[in-house]
């Protein structure tokens, strides 16, 4: 499934590179430190609270881009009495279409992004094995933040919820470093 998601941002990312030199196309790569929130796995009450990290790559083309993450959303163990410990750990990944708005500020950008994210939740219990589970699906994501522009680096301050089933989401708060390649 990450193949699929990956070729529309590869067909554009060719799109880009060839037209970068009369559109002003650009290239970036970078990471970030998030905090997440995953609550309410399987409707247990049980969450997953972390901070964390992020990778990101894009292409972008005037106020139209395409952008894929990588999140490490966390892992979280609970006592459960007498019972043992419980475990559960969360990580996704996201392909974008990124739109930035047209204002008059020339190193700020400010931008929302809409797509898809493939996520990935598994769990058990410790001592005793009382349960152990592992489920993964395709869903909608989307995202609203602010960048600022310093010479090829850009500071981004951005939040993201992604749909997971069996939860209430995941909500995103991340600042990254981003450095445009092209």
């Amino acid at each position: 499934m990450r193949r699929l998601l990956l070729i529309p941002l590869l067909a554009l990312a060719a799109g880009c590179a060839h037209a970068s030199g009369l559109f002003g196309a650009g290239v970036y790569a970078g990471a970030g430190l998030m905090r997440a929130n995953v609550n309410n796995l399987f409707g247990t009450g049980f969450d997953v609270h972390n901070t964390s990290f992020k990778a990101l790559a894009g292409v972008r083309l005037s106020l139209l881009g395409a952008e894929v993450d990588y999140y490490h959303l966390g892992s979280e163990s609970r006592s459960i009495g007498t019972l043992g410990t419980a475990d559960a750990n969360a990580q996704a990944f996201a392909a974008y279409v990124v739109g930035y708005l047209p204002i008059p500020l020339p190193l700020i950008d400010i931008y929302g992004k809409l797509g898809l994210d493939r996520w990935q939740m598994s769990g058990n219990s410790a001592s005793p094995s009382l349960f152990r589970f592992s489920d993964s699906g395709t869903q909608l994501a989307w995202g609203v933040g602010a960048q600022a522009h310093f010479g090829h680096l850009m500071g981004r301050l951005e939040y993201e919820h992604l749909n997971i089933a069996h939860t209430n989401g995941a909500h995103v708060v991340s600042l990254d470093v981003i450095f445009n390649i092209l």
